[in-house]
């Protein structure tokens, strides 16, 4: 897993600047949409003649495929792409190539139930443990979410909830949570650029997450835990296909 927790999370900016389009882009895209297949072979020749690259990119291409568990590279074969069971699925490039791919609804549906699982858990633990600048900036930032949402000012919008999302994670004290902050902020950012958030939230998620900083800010871990909870299962009910 790549992602780190630091206090905060990275910022929109930040995640846009680690998927930026490359030979490595263009590749993990298409081995994670279906287009290269599992056991398909390529050759440094080839990525060096096909995007006009020096041997030495097409080598480190190859480095970060085998990083990211997309191929493995075999003396006198060539670069074996490798199965989804392979892929580091928790790298925010690979996750973004998912969302940005034929198989975006259900890395997202993958994604959100990850969410569920984790972040009412995280909410709980921030009440218990955050400092008291964590709790009053928790609000802070629900207030603002609020502003900005009902002005459907969505890229300032995104850029709180990423930061909000992140204090929960890491405020508790819990390594595994906080090493979540970069996942949880590229779906967030997915959801945005990839045209899934409506133009502006639906009052109840800005309620929710007012009531979930607030129960954070008072010490009251049930109430950030349910809080957390119905607002993720709001998140999913969204996702749901029309009948």
């Amino acid at each position: 897993m790549t992602a780190q927790g630091s206090g905060g999370a990275a910022s929109s900016a930040g995640i846009a600047g680690v998927l930026h389009n490359s030979v490595l882009d263009v590749i993990g895209r298409r081995i994670t949409a279906g287009e290269l297949t599992a056991g398909q072979v390529l050759t440094l020749d080839k990525i060096q003649q096909q995007f006009a690259i020096s041997r030495t990119v097409a080598r480190e291409t190859m480095r970060l495929l085998e990083s990211l568990g997309l191929a493995t590279s075999r003396r006198r074969v060539g670069i074996i792409v490798q199965p989804k069971s392979s892929w580091q699925v928790f790298d925010p490039r690979v996750i973004w190539w998912r969302l940005s791919g034929p198989d975006r609804d259900a890395q997202m549906r993958t994604l959100t139930e990850l969410r569920i699982a984790v972040e009412p858990m995280a909410a709980a633990a921030a009440a218990r443990g955050a400092s008291a600048a964590e709790r009053a900036r928790a609000v802070e930032l629900a207030k603002g979410m609020r502003e900005l949402g009902e002005a459907g000012e969505l890229k300032q919008f995104l850029e709180l909830d990423i930061a909000f999302h992140a204090l929960l994670l890491t405020a508790g004290g819990n390594e595994m949570f906080a090493a979540l902050t970069d996942v949880i902020a590229v779906v967030l950012e997915g959801r945005t650029t990839l045209g899934l958030m409506p133009h502006r939230p639906e009052a109840k998620a800005l309620d929710l997450h007012e009531t979930v900083a607030h129960a954070v800010a008072d010490g009251r871990s049930a109430d950030a835990e349910n809080a957390m909870r119905e607002l993720l299962g709001e998140v999913r009910e969204a996702m749901r296909p029309s009948p």
